[in-house]
């Protein structure tokens, strides 16, 4: 048993290593394998789920991996050769799909299956959830309109592809750069100066500060300098300008192609397939949510304004008001003043080794896995670092991770996880096995020290650790049910739900510990972390909220041409309070959730963690953080179904009841009567 489980595992180690060369015929290759599979079925005279549904759900079984592999390459090679490549096979690909989605011959043949209704009731549970879902993707797809009517909505989803993959491409090759002094970085650590890259500017020595996360945000949590914070701001808010331009285009033609479909608003077409149902639901719980966290914020900014007029006062200058660069700084003073949390001192504690390492040993423990490192990876960046998944008891593999947590050049610029294959049943009863890795942006070591992360990084690792393990976990007969079939507004609940472990003392000095001595974190600086919690929580949920309002603005409207750059402007400074003063520039420039799949979904955050807190205070704080048959509960009802059941019926499972929003207004810190 044990050979043969090496023997697949070695099997299952895919390739990262493309030349551009490859990566164009790979692409070619899928493209024409899609077509001779959708021609068959399509030829089908008496369609059945065996020879119409299930060749197709094959087709992504055998075709997924490779495909989001080669299209993976551009977020994190070095060559920029590949990174092109893989973007222009991403392109080839999701125009191959969207032309086979709109074909009304295999269209027919699907249909077929779901008319015969004697038929779709003998079929086991997930096979039938299969054939409704593929039937509602044509459907949703255009194959209920004339020809000439699909002609129009074909053109419109081509172009939309191409704007995704420039916008995309836009945000991970352009960095921008500002030179500072020392001076003007004053209230930054010896330790952000250390190895930095430095240019003579008339004589005067100027630190190279990019907008690349580990650069960016201690700047705008720690520079004294107004101006300097401003700078950088700016910086990151102008980096790829003609981006506005794109995602301007594509809310118009989303619209379009909702109109087309028959809805009022393309966060009407959307949000048919997800938890909230309506755009109604979503902008009464923004609306709700917002008021609430108002009461809050009235407070915070009252505290943030006085020490702002303190700095003007002493400087002899003028208070002219709070502007979006003062935020982060800001806040932070305050956490460092109420809290005593000194965020250079808590890093010396958070290693990025031993942290991952616990992290592991969390998910591993919860729900009963193992991780085993692999030595000699066959990665695509030494600073890539791969493990096997197993069952705890040696039983079955069950994937590969991998963790990619250091910024560099062309690399894809936030943190994410990249479903890179689907686990699926193969024909002859054996496993196709999931992969997926973790893209990071955390700081990277130095020559004197290790990468040390900051608290928030560590919640940022759990949280996409979350994602991982999910993908990780999903035990389906068919790929179609991977992570990224999840409903939206659901699918940030396991990664949420595990952040919670990053304030547990219990937890945090199992693995922190002091890079140079050994010594564990002390309890007290444990305990203003804790208290520190929900400094703040008010202002930070409010931009949450923003964020959320703004693609609703943008997405449940009737107006083909709402005003992008207006309108993020002008809901940003109602709803979060700060200015963004009058300089030029857009975040919503690099906000790469509205082209990435999160259009009309960013919601999702916020109503998700309503039901991960819910349960977390229900199931795991009241049977104990560590229980691991609750955390198995979870693994089954949550995790393992994927996107074959509708999250709500797996929530209530493991809930026992249906989901309260009382424990997540409570961690939050507003409570059900306000």
């Amino acid at each position: 048993m044990v050979t043969r489980l090496q023997q697949v595992v070695k099997g299952a180690a895919l390739n990262f290593r493309r030349t551009p060369a490859e990566i164009s015929a790979a692409a070619a290759r899928l493209t024409a394998w899609e077509k001779q599979v959708h021609d068959k079925v399509a030829a089908q005279t008496q369609p059945t789920f065996a020879n119409t549904i299930a060749p197709l759900a094959r087709l992504e079984n055998t075709n997924g991996g490779e495909a989001a592999l080669i299209s993976f390459l551009q977020n994190v090679s070095t060559d920029k050769q590949v990174r092109d490549a893989s973007s222009e096979a991403e392109k080839a690909l999701a125009l191959s799909r969207m032309t086979s989605q709109m074909r009304s011959d295999v269209y027919g043949a699907v249909k077929k299956v779901l008319d015969d209704t004697h038929g779709l009731k003998e079929l086991a549970p997930e096979d039938r959830a299969l054939a409704e879902s593929m039937a509602r993707q044509y459907r949703r797809s255009g194959l209920g309109l004339s020809a000439n009517q699909r002609a129009k909505l074909e053109h419109t989803r081509k172009r939309l592809i191409e704007l995704g993959i420039e916008f995309s491409r836009n945000t991970n090759e352009a960095d921008g750069v500002e030179l500072f002094t020392r001076a003007e970085l004053a209230g930054l650590p010896d330790s952000y100066f250390c190895e930095r890259a430095t240019e003579t500017v008339d004589g005067v020595e100027k630190f190279v500060v990019t907008t690349k996360y580990p650069d960016l945000v201690p700047v705008m949590q720690m520079a004294k300098s107004e101006a300097t914070r401003r700078r950088m701001l700016l910086a990151e808010e102008t980096r790829c300008p003609e981006n506005i331009r794109l995602l301007q285009e594509a809310v118009a033609l989303r619209l379009d192609a909702a109109r087309q479909l028959g809805y009022k608003t393309h966060a009407e077409f959307v949000l048919e397939e997800n938890m909230a149902k309506t755009p109604d639901s979503v902008l009464e719980f923004e609306k709700d949510l917002r008021q609430r966290l108002d009461v809050l914020a009235d407070s915070e900014i009252t505290e943030i304004e006085q020490l702002k007029r303190a700095d003007m006062k002493a400087a002899n200058e003028t208070y002219s008001g709070l502007y979006n660069w003062d935020f982060r700084y800001y806040s932070n003073l305050v956490k460092e003043r109420k809290h005593k949390v000194n965020e250079e001192r808590v890093k010396q504690y958070f290693s990025v080794e031993p942290v991952t390492r616990g992290i592991l040993d969390i998910y591993q423990d919860i729900l009963k896995l193992r991780f085993d490192k692999v030595e000699n990876p066959p990665v695509w960046h030494p600073d890539v670092t791969m493990y096997e998944v197993w069952e705890a008891d040696n039983s079955a593999f069950l994937g590969h991770i991998y963790l990619d947590l250091f910024p560099r050049q062309g690399k894809y610029g936030h943190a994410c996880v990249n479903p890179i294959q689907n686990g699926s049943e193969n024909s002859d009863g054996s496993r196709t096995y999931p992969v997926a890795a973790i893209l990071a942006n955390f700081p990277k070591p130095t020559s004197t020290t290790p990468a040390l992360l900051t608290h928030d990084d560590v919640i940022t690792l759990l949280h996409e650790m979350g994602h991982l393990l999910h993908h990780i976990c999903i035990q389906t007969k068919w790929a179609h049910f991977g992570l990224d079939s999840v409903q939206h507004d659901f699918i940030e609940c396991p990664s949420q739900l595990f952040e919670n472990w990053g304030w547990e003392p219990s937890v945090l000095q199992k693995f922190a510990v002091h890079y140079k001595t050994g010594e564990r974190i002390p309890k007290e600086l444990v305990a203003q972390l804790v208290a520190a919690k929900n400094e703040g929580a008010g202002l930070f949920n409010l931009r949450q909220v923003f964020f959320g309002m703004f693609d609703m603005a943008i997405h449940n409207t009737e107006d083909a041409n709402v005003d992008v750059e207006a309108t993020y402007k002008a809901l940003r400074e109602q709803i979060t309070r700060f200015s963004g003063g009058s300089g030029p520039g857009c975040g919503a420039a690099t906000f790469g959730h509205m082209m990435g799949g999160y259009d009309a979904g960013y919601y999702g955050y916020l109503w998700a963690k309503s039901f991960s807190a819910d349960m977390y205070a229900t199931r795991f704080i009241k049977d104990g953080i560590t229980n691991a048959q609750t955390g198995m509960d979870y693994r089954r009802e949550i995790l393992c179904p994927g996107g074959s059941l509708d999250a709500s019926v797996g929530l209530e499972r493991f809930l026992g009841r249906a989901p309260s929003s009382a424990a997540f207004l409570e961690s939050i810190g507003v409570g059900n009567s306000q």
